[in-house]
Formats: C-alpha cells, structure tokens, sequence
C-alpha cells in the first residue's frame, strides 16, 4: 500500500484536561499517514487521481483550532474519523502532540499520542 504523509503541522489549539489549557491555549504537533492505493494517480500524474493533501491539512486544522476537547487521544480520534469517512484510504495514523506538556517538575520534550484506524477494523488501535 502507498503512503501520504503530512509530518510536523503546527497548530495552536485549546485541548487539554486542565482549566488552565483550556483557556490559555498551546501549541500542538500533529502527523497524519494515511494509506491508500496511488498508482493511477502515479501513471495519470491528475490531482482527481489521488488524495489531495491540501485537504487532508484543513481536517486536521479543522480538529486541532476547533472546540476544546480534554484528552489527545479524543482529538487524534477525530482526526481519523473524518480521514476515513471522507476519503478513499484504507488507514489513517495521527499522532497529536503537546510540546512541552503542564507537568509538575517534569522536562520532557512532548506529550503524545498516536492512533491508527484502518476502514475494516474500525477503532482498533496499533503501537
């Protein structure tokens, strides 16, 4: 299967499980993959042949700049939802990140989660 990726969008967003997140706000890291069948649009070279990635970025804007949600994992879930439902691929794997997370006396980089969702299995997720 082939693959479109979309790696390191930025977006500035207002989820999290702290008050605090939800009114101040934060970045978030999001990569999207999504498999899927590209060899007509490899011979045909026709952007209606493939899977646009312009629109694949407004989802995950759509998502990540939209009503706050408390958990990554609900927002990465999002994300492959509509990934799914709208278009012709058979997986979708977001990972959401938050840099520099709101933990006490913690240095880390991020936080974050990945999901993958395939059309037939539905919401199982792979590590």
């Amino acid at each position: 299967m082939d693959t479109i990726s979309l790696k390191g969008m930025v977006f500035y967003g207002y989820h999290g499980a702290l008050p605090e997140e939800q009114k101040l706000g934060q970045r978030f890291i999001v990569d999207l993959d999504v498999e899927a069948d590209l060899q007509r649009a490899g011979v045909s070279d026709q952007l209606g042949h493939t899977i646009n990635y312009s629109q694949l970025f407004h989802i995950a804007k759509e998502v990540m700049e939209g009503p706050p949600m408390h958990l990554l994992e609900a927002v990465g879930e999002t994300i492959a939802s509509k990934v799914l439902s709208g278009f012709p691929v058979t997986s979708v794997r977001v990972r959401v990140s938050k840099p520099s997370p709101p933990i006490k006396g913690a240095v880390l980089e991020a936080a974050s989660v990945t999901l993958w969702r395939t059309k037939s299995s539905g919401s199982q997720e792979r590590q």
